[in-house]
């Protein structure tokens, strides 16, 4: 049976008509649940302790036993969780929060731990493995985000390996400010330069050199795009509410500093502010972001600069961003992970201080579709070893872990740049305890 154009058009009318307040129901309906759709977009927030936290002292305390040094333990929110008495903020926030206790990762080199801890593979000469935050900046990407997917705040990441630069971290300071970003010229001088500079890399790109020039060509668009984006705001905290600052450590200009202070409050750290810039990101669109945290390669001294420097610096960041996701309804759909290089040695040295140590430490997880409110696995009674009970936990189950709870397949699979097929996470296998 044939149709003329009259009768065709004549039906597409009539099915318009009858669609039309379907289509506009439609509509309404995504506009008011907009505000739920950007929220379920899926985001890991990284908190780096860089150089190696003594976990001994702040998430499995050993009190009484030789290597327990002074601190003692406290309840937490999560029923049968003790962490130390210096983290009273974080005590609050346990019940979203696990505690992987049985981590063995045997790489006790900063260079080498590092690494391991950020791809889930040992560093091999051969190739370089991209990171917790190129997979994620990958698989998770928001095509329409103009900040790069993958950010690194106070501190410098471990990179995209063969997955291109397309997955670099974009470096910040804690303030958000990246450096020579700045446009300090007219639109029309800046538009006659990038004309320039594409011929070159046009004619370089031609001339047969690989990949190298086509990454760098994405690089430079998406900084030009940046330079002139409006989502650069998200790296401000200008218009975050005072009593936000305040929960983040922020003090008000002039407001001076408070260490210590009501509940344990510490003012005007760059770790908290980080920790904001970071909840910011993440509401915007950006799949991956890591924190960078120094000062832990605690050799000397141990005890006391925790008391009264790092923990309660650490304590008000954390417990101000995980309780804040949770409010604002993001919990579910953001992993926090909490790691250093390794942990730190049971034994106390000649110098008050813990070394290096990979035997038996502790991770932290919250949200992401990880079940909180637990601690996972164990160390023996003095915390030299993992328990008999519990399986040794390695990197890649930890990253293997964070992915599933983020969504993303462990069927992934990779070629790398000589051709060899890379399973994600490095075919690590998953933590049961965190989705139970």
């Amino acid at each position: 049976m044939s149709m003329n154009r009259r009768h065709f058009m004549s039906h597409m009318a009539a099915s318009a008509a009858m669609t039309a307040p379907v289509a506009a129901s439609f509509t309404n309906l995504l506009q008011a649940n907009a505000k739920d759709m950007q929220k379920r977009q899926k985001a890991c927030i990284m908190l780096f302790m860089n150089a190696g936290p003594p976990t001994i002292d702040i998430w499995d305390l050993k009190p009484g036993q030789p290597t327990g040094g002074p601190f003692q333990e406290i309840e937490t929110s999560a029923p049968g969780v003790k962490i130390s008495e210096h983290m009273p903020l974080m005590a609050k926030q346990m019940h979203h929060t696990a505690i992987v206790r049985s981590m063995s990762t045997r790489e006790a080199d900063h260079n080498r731990g590092r690494y391991y801890m950020h791809t889930g593979y040992v560093p091999n000469p051969s190739i370089e493995h991209p990171s917790y935050g190129a997979v994620i900046a990958k698989e998770l990407g928001n095509p329409n985000l103009e900040i790069p997917p993958f950010v690194a705040i106070g501190g410098a990441s471990y990179g995209p390996g063969f997955l291109g630069m397309s997955y670099a971290p974009f470096v910040v300071d804690s303030n958000g400010d990246v450096r020579n970003l700045n446009m300090n010229m007219e639109a029309p001088r800046l538009a006659q330069r990038l004309g320039m500079l594409a011929e070159i890399e046009g004619g370089f790109a031609a001339s047969a050199r690989g990949e190298a020039p086509i990454e760098h060509k994405k690089v430079i668009d998406r900084t030009v795009t940046l330079m002139t984006s409006d989502q650069m705001k998200a790296f401000k905290i200008d218009d975050e509410p005072a009593n936000v600052k305040e929960r983040y450590g922020i003090a008000a200009p002039g407001a001076g500093m408070a260490a210590g202070g009501q509940g344990g409050m510490r003012r005007n750290t760059t770790f908290g502010r980080s920790c904001l810039v970071a909840r910011r990101l993440v509401e915007r669109g950006v799949p991956f972001v890591e924190v960078d945290m120094g000062g832990w390669d605690l050799h000397q001294t141990t005890h006391d600069t925790l008391k009264n420097n790092l923990l309660p610096t650490l304590d008000q960041g954390m417990s101000a961003l995980i309780e804040d996701l949770a409010q604002r309804g993001m919990l579910e759909d953001t992993a926090v992970v909490w790691m250093g290089d390794f942990g730190r040695t049971p034994r106390i040295n000649a110098r008050a201080g813990r070394d290096h140590w990979a035997r038996c430490w502790s991770t932290v997880v919250a949200g992401g579709g990880l079940k909180g409110g637990q601690a996972v696995g164990a160390t023996n009674e003095d915390g030299t070893a993992v328990a008999d009970s519990c399986d040794p936990i390695k990197s890649e189950d930890l990253m293997a872990s964070v992915l599933k709870g983020l969504g993303v397949s462990l069927e992934t699979t990779y070629t790398s740049k000589n051709n060899r097929p890379m399973k994600i996470a490095n075919s690590g296998k998953v933590i049961k305890e965190l989705f139970a």
